[in-house]
């Protein structure tokens, strides 16, 4: 009986050597922040999101997700050309179509423009032909309204596998995730919200905010995280300035499944 208890604990342990080597192997890493398991892209020759970018320079990337209302676009605007400060608007397909007079005056601020997609689901529970079709109907609709050619998507609830990589990089996309989320879509607090982007922000970050109406406080958050990220020297620019090697040494990609 002890003989073959220990022979069990034996094959046990060599077993989860064996699971441990192949979670490495995989590039496997739990993020807490997300709490999601994200897969690393190792060697970069797979479609991958880019989370932040790795440099020593104070460049930093505003970014404003866009799904539906009306109310809260037009204040972050404003304050945005108030102080001159860059930023990448990624706008839903749907809300484009219904919203013209604001996609308008986004684009004439002269804002990035990348897709959110077309209707707010989950891509990775989609078919393949789906999520073509989604990205491609978002793409139409969004050069129809912006007169622009969308290649940066955020994909809607940041949800995304390997298939949704794939495709979004067959349809000359690249996928934005984030690094820095500010939590204004919980509507946690003005003072929270200050608190938890400036602290967190680091060179080559992406910023992930909202410009919805559920995001109540966001404009009025903006003003104070502009002031103090600018007090520790940083420069706001694009996601495309960010990624542009002049500016930057090494894109971060992480890959998830």
């Amino acid at each position: 009986m002890n003989f073959f208890f220990v022979m069990n604990a034996k094959k046990l342990k060599q077993y989860f050597i064996i699971l441990i080597a192949a979670i490495f192997a995989a590039g496997i890493i739990y993020s807490e922040s997300e709490n999601i398991a994200v897969f690393t892209n190792v060697s970069n020759e797979e479609p991958a999101a880019i989370y932040s970018i790795d440099t020593d320079k104070k460049v930093i990337a505003l970014t404003f997700d866009i799904s539906w209302g009306e109310k809260r676009t037009d204040p972050i605007i404003d304050i945005l050309q108030e102080k001159n400060v860059k930023a990448t608007f990624f706008l839903s397909s749907l809300w484009t179509r219904d919203h013209p007079e604001i996609v308008k005056d986004i684009v004439e601020s002269g804002f990035e423009i990348g897709s959110h997609g077309h209707k707010h689901e989950n891509y990775s529970t989609l078919s393949d032909e789906d999520i073509k079709k989604q990205i491609k109907t978002a793409h139409r609709i969004l050069l129809e309204e912006t007169g622009t050619t969308p290649n940066l998507i955020r994909l809607p609830n940041g949800d995304f596998d390997k298939r949704v990589l794939s495709i979004a990089d067959e349809l000359n996309y690249k996928v934005i995730q984030w690094d820095t989320d500010s939590n204004d879509w919980n509507n946690p607090g003005v003072d929270n919200i200050i608190e938890r982007v400036v602290s967190k922000a680091h060179p080559g970050d992406i910023v992930l905010l909202h410009a919805s109406d559920s995001s109540k406080q966001t404009h009025l958050a903006l003003p104070e995280i502009i002031d103090q990220l600018r007090g520790k020297g940083y420069e706001f620019v694009t996601v495309s300035d960010l990624m542009n090697p002049s500016s930057v040494e090494k894109t971060e990609v992480k890959d998830q499944s």
